[in-house]
């Protein structure tokens, strides 16, 4: 019961692992799995961890039925007859990917995805959102004080680093929650005030951000209280607001007469338009930590964005952290990714164009889509812990049978997308995409 673990290549910032030497040889010990690590001088636990383990390192994988990984292979790099497990971006129909499904499906493979392991209810049972909320609220906190820096406003915030700059999460909260005991001593600008950042979702990438923006002094309120929110004097100054935006905040029925529900939102979002629109003008700071796809109404428009920077305008919004990173998605001036190296840009409304950095009209976009990346050791570890509860029953599974028939569990059935190289039914609509 061999398994591969693969370089990842998508790009030079991908240091993530699916598991680390230390569970690879808690596997090896207590099962009958035995591990192939291909070597790789970026990853964040060196080769020799692996061998220490009990793994072989070594480039051919080809003995391996099994390969797992983290992001996205290469079309080239794809063997037949494998069983893949990764988060193939696919389940959306992803332009990029419709090539590496083809070839999967050419090859006979089997395709499991983890963004696709789910409970009855579903609920994702792995996944790296918590790390992209962490990774993506101290970005966005970061281009926040450059923002201001560049505005001519000094405040605490310009002590914030990237997220790269530091060890781990801890050391981030750290810092963070020194900013907010300046702030609570000196306060900030009061051009700043009331200062408020939105959350837009609730679920793990939300509460990632959140336990980091929770190192300031801020005040939770709800979203009505939002418009009426004024200055407050000079003690205002030192406090900052959070507010967390669910699904009926966000978006409203095209019917006048109809009521949000949401589950019938979920069934049928052609039936609604987004409501977020007014709420914009109240807000220093986006955090975009929604699920989105095309079927959904946008968070946020070109053609709104363009109303609140107009002519003599000056907006409180400054930065957008669009953590879930949907390229022309709910966040419609997200035009293109960026990487941790450069991960900010400024979204000009009047032109359409986008320039990198923090200075220029328009707000910060911070568009990176693999923000785990940027804290690779603990992600890699939180993540692996729940993957090698999963391994043993792929690894075990007769890919021979039939679908109905080959005794995966529901919660892998779910997320199995080719089995053999055919679609399984619940993507067979994946079909007009391809």
């Amino acid at each position: 019961m061999r398994i591969g673990i693969r370089r990842e290549d998508k790009n030079d910032w991908e240091t993530r692992v699916p598991l680390t030497p230390r569970q690879v040889g808690q596997l090896t010990q207590s099962t009958d799995l035995r591990f192939v690590v291909q070597p790789s001088d970026k990853r964040i636990f060196p080769d020799v961890g692996y061998a220490d383990a009990g793994a072989q390192v070594r480039d051919d994988l080809s003995d391996c039925p099994v390969i797992i990984g983290v992001k996205e292979i290469p079309v080239a790099k794809l063997d037949p007859k494998k069983t893949y497990v990764f988060f193939a971006h696919v389940i959306k129909g992803q332009p990029a990917n419709m090539p590496m499904l083809r070839k999967l499906m050419e090859l006979g493979c089997n395709l499991i995805d983890y963004e696709r392991i789910i409970d009855d209810k579903g609920r994702r049972l792995i996944f790296f959102g918590r790390y992209a909320g962490l990774a993506g609220m101290i970005d966005t906190l970061w281009a926040f004080g450059q923002r201001l820096k560049w505005e001519g406003l000094d405040t605490p915030f310009a002590r914030i680093e990237p997220t790269l700059k530091y060890a781990d999460s801890e050391a981030a909260k750290k810092a963070v929650a020194a900013v907010g005991d300046r702030i609570r001593q000196q306060g900030l600008p009061g051009s700043l005030h009331p200062l408020v950042c939105g959350f837009a979702g609730y679920g793990h990438v939300s509460q990632g951000a959140q336990e980091i923006f929770d190192q300031l002094p801020a005040s939770a309120i709800p979203p009505e209280a939002v418009a009426s929110l004024r200055d407050g004097g000079p003690q205002a100054r030192h406090r900052l607001y959070k507010v967390i935006f669910k699904e009926e905040h966000l978006f409203e029925p095209k019917d006048r007469e109809a009521r949000f529900q949401l589950q019938d939102y979920y069934d049928h979002p052609a039936k609604y338009r987004s409501r977020f629109g007014p709420y914009l003008d109240h807000l220093t700071i986006l955090a975009n930590c929604i699920y989105w796809d095309t079927r959904y109404p946008r968070l946020v428009t070109k053609e709104r964005l363009r109303e609140m920077y107009g002519e003599g305008a000056s907006p409180r919004l400054r930065v957008i952290g669009d953590i879930t990173c949907d390229v022309n998605g709910s966040i419609e001036c997200n035009v293109r990714n960026t990487d941790s190296g450069n991960p900010i840009y400024v979204y000009d409304p009047a032109t359409d164009r986008t320039h990198d950095g923090v200075a220029g009209r328009g707000p910060v976009v911070l568009a990176v889509d693999n923000l785990p990346c940027e804290l690779p050791r603990e992600a890699s570890a939180d993540f692996g812990a729940v993957l090698t509860r999963l391994l043993p029953e792929i690894a075990r599974t007769d890919w021979s049978q039939d679908f109905e028939h080959c005794g995966l569990s529901d919660k892998i059935r779910r997320a199995t997308i080719l089995y053999g190289g055919q679609l399984t039914p619940e993507y067979q609509y994946l079909t007009e995409y391809l």
